[in-house]
């Protein structure tokens, strides 16, 4: 049976690596699964949940927050490059929701003094921290 090598990579170096039967991922286009012997592609990605459904007896999935970047298929081979990158077992809930707040805030100052660009930089760091609570959720008891 044919398998995917995945590879997620960030400037800390790998954050994951595994064999899987699957791959799904948001990209700035729309949702993408990747299955063996898929057709090479580069896209790049959208800051969501990255699901990697590993080669195992009981269809394990591992559930990665990924901040943007860029994923390459080819030859069976599928790799991520992220700024960050974190397995759902790995994030610091608390942490997250702090930075949730604390983006919120900014938001909500930028928009009363009117400064589109702090704004859109609140809104990205609020989008990171929605996705990191979100993959969180996916941890197994």
């Amino acid at each position: 049976m044919a398998y995917l090598q995945v590879n997620v990579v960030t400037p800390d170096g790998i954050a994951f690596q595994h064999r899987a039967k699957a791959v799904t991922a948001k990209t700035t286009d729309g949702g993408i699964t990747i299955m063996p012997n898929h057709t090479p592609i580069i896209v790049p990605l959208a800051i969501a949940d990255l699901i990697v459904t590993r080669v195992t007896d009981e269809l394990a999935q591992n559930h990665i927050a990924v901040n943007g970047g860029i994923m390459e298929v080819r030859d069976n081979i599928v790799n991520i490059i992220a700024n960050s990158a974190e397995r759902e077992k790995d994030i610091d809930i608390d942490r997250a929701e702090v930075a949730k707040e604390r983006a919120e805030r900014r938001m909500a100052e930028a928009r009363d003094i009117k400064n589109e660009k702090e704004f859109q930089r609140a809104k990205i760091s609020l989008s990171k921290a929605v996705n990191r609570i979100g993959v969180s959720k996916n941890r197994s008891s």
